[in-house]
């Protein structure tokens, strides 16, 4: 049996006290469509996306959110060690970046997002075939929250419409 020696144990102890300690608690991000944000008739911008993810009895399921997900998760546990890392394991500002990450692959879903064709009668009354984008509405309303604070809206993802 081949038998392992190494040092520094001591070493490694401490550097692993010092991460836990500037850490401190675990921390909560949220992304998406935060609460309050709404269309300009009052309409909450998180239910118009459920219609378009998930679809209605009279609009088919566009899974903008589903699919960005399925696409890009597989990297977020690299990238949050990479800015834990990064921010010297700065906690809020660790998941304040991750929020602006993952909020703006979000956004890009939405912007790219071309799979279900809209009918010929949404085309007429919007006047252009673009899906998801109308007013801008809602990929501009992409945003995060950390730690239940502060709610961070994204920098616009695209203007007045998908003409």
């Amino acid at each position: 049996m081949r038998r392992l020696n190494f040092a520094g144990g001591e070493q490694v102890e401490d550097l692993l006290a010092k991460i836990i300690e500037k850490a401190g608690e675990a921390g909560t991000l949220k992304v998406g469509f935060l609460e309050g944000a709404t269309y300009p008739d009052g309409q909450g911008v998180a239910e118009v996306a459920a219609y378009n993810e998930f679809g209605t009895r009279n609009m088919p399921a566009r899974p903008f959110f589903r699919t960005m997900i399925a696409e890009k998760s597989g990297n977020w546990g690299k990238s949050l060690g990479q800015v834990a890392k990064a921010t010297n394991y700065d906690v809020a500002r660790t998941l304040a970046l991750m929020g602006e990450g993952i909020g703006s692959q979000l956004q890009q879903s939405i912007v790219k997002y071309n799979a279900v064709p809209l009918s010929d009668s949404t085309i007429a009354r919007k006047g252009f075939a673009k899906q998801l984008i109308d007013t801008a509405t809602m990929v501009n309303s992409v945003g995060y929250e950390v730690n239940d604070g502060e709610k961070v809206i994204l920098p616009s993802a695209a203007q007045g419409g998908g003409k």
